[in-house]
């Protein structure tokens, strides 16, 4: 009986053995494989840079249905050991789930729940950004368009502000093409009072590489990560992004959009004819400090639009740029919730749709609505932005192509408050 006994201990402690070691096995798959993810590095870096007094810095991952992060006291843990044990929890939580039900806990009392599945990590390599950080003498541009596309603008144009931001429209010539480029997945959809999470995933499913490697796109991301998101804290422009500044908007001055622009301001005197001395305006209006909420030299156009501001009192402001939000979802930093319902009954967006409203959390924050426009270049949105700063007004109602928009903009003094689209 006593070797029966033992034998069966046996069997029992060499069972839990092998759990453990299939357990070790597969925490360190998890983490050889987030080396592989995007911006894995880079991510450590930016903290240690930019954002140390960033109020969800090192945040917990948050579980389906979750509210806002909490923070981890770091100082007195070893970096390394830390960072290991985020990567694996991450890795866990945002690969690619399986549709199953999981049990939590047993039948006795216990209730069955769906997890929600994962947010899916996206690679992007970043390795010719680091050619954007030489000296202004060593940087490399793309060559100018071709001046065989019609840029001049034309009279009905320059008497009407939506066959001219149409025309821009037809001038993208970077803008990508659904399927061929990205595929997104809008899921379900919503009110904007409801905050329920409706979407089981993300919205993008993937992106090419070769998007990125595409000036003005490759360009513009270099830049996303010169800004603290929180509202209230001044930034500190550093000599090297003063740089990348001045580089992505004379890369994107050699594109049709902005060529046009440039023309169709000049036309009615609002711009000097002199091509560098308007680049140096757009640099100024994009770029330049402004005050928000109370604090002075805190945001800017270009970050408040397109990099997205998180206020002091808890809400998502500005971020109505697409590739930044494919970027911060690809690092588990947004999580999208569903699309909000059209205006027009009937027009219900799938994954061909290019102007989309949309509800998410950035760093746990709620986003109740925000609209954007899929795979637009940069250079399209910041000219079509320009020109309704200059010729129009705070509502502007044009047609982009399909799509009845109303773009929105608002002046802070002399500069870009903020600027976005609105389906109608």
């Amino acid at each position: 009986m006593d070797g029966l006994v033992k034998g069966l201990l046996d069997v029992a402690l060499g069972g839990n053995n092998n759990q453990n070691e299939t357990k070790s096995h597969r925490d360190q798959l998890s983490t050889s494989s987030w080396a592989e993810v995007v911006s894995g590095e880079q991510d450590d870096d930016d903290r240690s840079k930019n954002n140390q007094n960033y109020a969800y810095q090192r945040e917990e991952p948050r579980e389906s249905g979750g509210s806002r992060p909490t923070m981890r006291p770091h100082k007195d843990l070893n970096e390394d050991y830390g960072r290991i044990q985020d990567n694996v929890q991450n890795d866990y939580e945002q690969s690619r789930w399986n549709q199953k039900e999981e049990e939590v806990g047993n039948s006795d009392g216990w209730e069955t729940v769906k997890k929600k599945p994962s947010k899916q990590h996206k690679k992007v390599h970043l390795d010719q950004w680091d050619n954007f950080k030489r000296p202004p003498q060593e940087q490399q541009y793309s060559n100018e368009v071709e001046y065989g596309v019609d840029m001049e603008p034309s009279g009905p144009e320059l008497q009407d502000l939506s066959k001219a931001c149409n025309k821009l429209w037809e001038l993208d010539l970077n803008r990508l093409q659904p399927g061929k480029d990205y595929e997104i997945d809008c899921a379900k959809g919503k009110k904007v009072h409801q905050r329920d999470d409706v979407a089981e995933g993300t919205l993008f499913s993937w992106v090419s590489e070769d998007v990125f490697k595409k000036p003005t796109f490759s360009r513009f991301c270099s830049l996303l990560d010169n800004y603290n998101p929180d509202q209230g804290v001044k930034e500190v422009v550093t000599p090297q992004e003063r740089q990348e500044q001045e580089a992505f908007m004379e890369e994107i001055s050699r594109t049709a959009p902005i060529k046009y622009l440039h023309k169709y301001l000049a036309a009615k005197g609002i711009v000097s004819e002199s091509y560098n001395e308007f680049k140096r305006m757009m640099t100024s209006l994009w770029f330049d400090l402004l005050g928000r909420g109370g604090t002075s030299g805190c945001s800017s156009a270009f970050e408040h639009v397109f990099v997205g501001e998180i206020k002091k009192q808890g809400e998502v402001s500005g971020f109505h740029n697409w590739l930044q939000f494919y970027l911060e979802e690809a690092k588990g930093r947004v999580d999208y919730q569903g699309y909000i319902f059209p205006r027009r009954r009937g027009e219900i967006p799938d994954s061909e749709t290019q102007l989309l409203t949309i509800q998410f959390e950035w760093n746990g924050v709620l986003k109740s609505v925000s609209s954007t426009l899929v795979g637009a270049s940069p250079e399209f949105e910041i000219a079509i932005y320009t020109l309704c700063f200059f010729v129009g007004g705070e509502d502007n109602y044009v047609e982009l192509g399909p799509y009845q928009v109303n773009i929105k903009c608002y002046h802070l003094g002399n500069k870009i408050g903020s600027a976005f689209p609105i389906a109608e």
